[in-house]
């Protein structure tokens, strides 16, 4: 008889090569989770899984937010609220040297505040700001660096979809992982700023004469951000609503903003609520695999087998803790931000409960971490997306760009390993 190491080592071979092989990370950790449970099982109650889980997680109601805000996210692109966003930015910051630049992350951090997916951000500001920044004379590669690295401000600063599924994996107050996120997310848009005015700065155009006027009233076009920010994580903060209530009321509100603005019809929501579809097909289909591939972990014991080696190392808390980081940072090179937390977190979340990490704290800081592998090499999805747009940006040239972006990362990281303060002042609030 096969033994269950023997298995548990044999899946998670497969696992990587179907990856390796661009297999769907849901669809492989589905086969794997599957086809491992059946080697110890039995064909029978695997096949039993397979038949009950998918149901389980399409009809759980807290899931439900992830394509409520998928849904407000596009709601507001097509709203056009980026535009505007970009716009007020730049009335208020582009008196600076490089203040496109400033505007770009600025738009970025406000986005991020209504739409939650870090592709999204960096597609949609790759649209609006890359040809002003053009127009102005800035080089490729810090408008397409700066661009890159503000879009991943999408998955830190709430709502975030990578943090709705950390939560449900992990079993963590979601409400509370927004409310961590918000202090974090402003501080990434604060070295963001710094890392383009010392990293970028002789390659930055003098700015422009500031108008108060412009300036206050670019202020009456970013109105349904403020509003549709403040009715979600406020309600959420408050505790008057559930992530999942005020999620479905964000969603109704950016519809009807963009009703009575005139941005959006019978058309454009219905196109909207076809993306929002194929997009949340695309997440819940990672999310099953991942049930199905938890009872494989569960079964074969991975996670205590894993953590029990992680403790037996004696590195200390915090070397295991930069043990584990610096195995996401390499996951990071070759997969996207959702498939390492999801992949990785029910394996490592053990050891970090064992150590005596608060949950809410990992959080935010695995997804943090998960940002750097958005503009890292080889894959560094972000990069991607804007060369997909931009097509005559060398990849090569964008990479060079967002390397100041990385190393403020880790610097980030750094400061908030050292002072979890500043993650969990807002939460603590909350109780």
């Amino acid at each position: 008889m096969v033994s269950g190491d023997f298995i548990a080592l044999g899946g998670f071979i497969a696992l990587f090569a179907m990856i390796a092989l661009r297999v769907p990370v849901g669809i492989a950790m589905g086969l794997v989770g599957v086809f491992g449970f059946a080697a110890i099982r039995g064909l029978g109650p695997a096949l039993n899984l397979l038949a009950t889980s998918p149901v389980r997680v399409v009809a759980d109601f807290n899931l439900s937010l992830v394509s409520f805000f998928i849904l407000m996210g596009i709601f507001a692109t097509n709203s056009g609220m980026s535009r505007e966003l970009f716009r007020a930015g730049n009335a208020w910051l582009g008196a600076f040297r490089g203040g496109l630049a400033l505007s770009t992350i600025a738009a970025c951090a406000g986005f991020a505040a209504i739409c939650g997916s870090t592709v999204a951000t960096a597609a949609t500001m790759t649209k609006i700001a890359l040809p002003e920044m053009r127009r102005f004379g800035y080089e490729d590669r810090t408008a397409t660096g700066v661009i890159a690295a503000g879009g991943t401000l999408g998955i830190l600063i709430p709502p975030s979809v990578v943090l709705v599924v950390y939560g449900y994996i992990t079993e963590t107050d979601v409400g509370k992982l927004f409310i961590a996120g918000i202090l974090p997310g402003l501080l990434a848009m604060a070295m963001y700023m710094a890392t383009v005015l010392i990293a970028h700065r002789k390659g930055l155009p003098e700015g422009q004469p500031f108008r108060l006027g412009d300036a206050i009233r670019s202020l009456s076009g970013i109105w349904a951000v403020l509003v549709l920010f403040l009715a979600i994580i406020g309600a959420i903060y408050l505790g008057v609503a559930t992530p999942t209530e005020a999620a479905a009321v964000g969603a109704f509100l950016t519809m009807l903003i963009g009703v009575i603005r005139g941005r959006l019809n019978v058309k454009t929501i219905v196109e909207s609520l076809v993306e929002a579809l194929r997009t949340s097909v695309a997440v819940y289909t990672i999310l099953i695999g991942a049930v199905l591939f938890s009872y494989f972990l569960a079964i074969t014991q991975s996670p205590q087998r894993i953590t029990n080696m992680l403790i037996g190392l004696d590195f200390g808390s915090y070397g295991t803790l930069a043990l584990i980081l610096g195995m996401f940072v390499l996951a990071g090179c070759i997969l996207d931000s959702m498939a390492m937390i999801i992949l990785l977190v029910p394996i490592v979340f053990p050891v970090v409960v064992q150590l005596g990490f608060d949950p809410i704290w990992f959080g935010i800081i695995i997804v943090m971490t998960a940002e750097l592998g958005l503009i890292t090499p080889p894959v560094g999805i972000n990069v991607f997306v804007i060369n997909s747009i931009a097509k005559d940006v060398k990849l090569t040239t964008i990479f060079k760009g967002v390397v100041p972006f990385i190393v403020s990362d880790i610097i980030r990281l750094i400061i908030l390993v050292l002072f979890p303060a500043i993650i969990l002042f807002l939460p603590m609030t909350m109780d």
